[in-house]
């Protein structure tokens, strides 16, 4: 079974990047600015003042308007670093130091903090390929976020930030898939 559900989330994944990657840019822009606002509203509802976050890539929800209004509010955000025992470190935001990943996406430079500082977010914003309606998160594959959200004690809420059509009714599952709290998606938030 688990090689039905990894066979089913490649097929899943790769329907996923090609809807991404056919939005336009205009639509991209507005979906930042939309997904901006709801993640701000998340933060006020949660009082978060130390939060944890991901720098979006070319065809990810963009998260870019937010971390910039978080820095501009004071708001300490946590950025991923990938490590090479599969979990996540964290730096804290500089609002400018970046460079891209092997694996295509863009990380944070800083200092690094370990990956037990996420343990003192507020609040976790995830990034997903899709998540289901109980709350199943299917990430792109890596497992970095379900090996580190996994190994949590006292987690605090998590939020994954998809696109309104990928909030679906279920998503193949495997053992070590992690739930999150809710989505934010550009036509608003949704809680599990």
């Amino acid at each position: 079974m688990a090689t039905d559900a990894k066979t089913e989330k490649r097929a899943l994944r790769a329907e996923i990047r090609q809807r991404r990657r056919s939005h336009g840019e205009l639509q991209l822009a507005e979906h930042g600015e939309e997904l901006s606002r709801h993640l701000q509203g998340l933060v006020a509802a949660h009082g978060a003042t130390r939060i944890s976050c991901y720098l979006s890539g070319e065809f990810e929800p963009n998260t870019r308007p937010f971390l910039n209004w978080a820095s501009t509010q004071g708001i300490t955000v946590l950025l991923p670093v990938t490590r090479e025992d599969g979990l996540l470190d964290w730096v804290v935001s500089d609002g400018e130091s970046e460079r891209p990943h092997e694996l295509g996406f863009p990380e944070a430079l800083g200092e690094l903090l370990g990956p037990i500082a996420l343990g003192d977010a507020d609040l976790i914003i995830v990034p997903a390929a899709s998540v289901d309606t109980s709350g199943y998160r299917m990430g792109w594959g890596r497992g970095y976020y379900d090996r580190t959200l996994g190994s949590m004690v006292g987690c605090p809420p998590i939020y994954a930030v998809i696109y309104d059509d990928e909030l679906v009714g279920t998503v193949p599952r495997e053992v070590h898939d992690e739930r999150v709290n809710g989505v934010v998606t550009p036509s608003g938030t949704t809680r599990f």
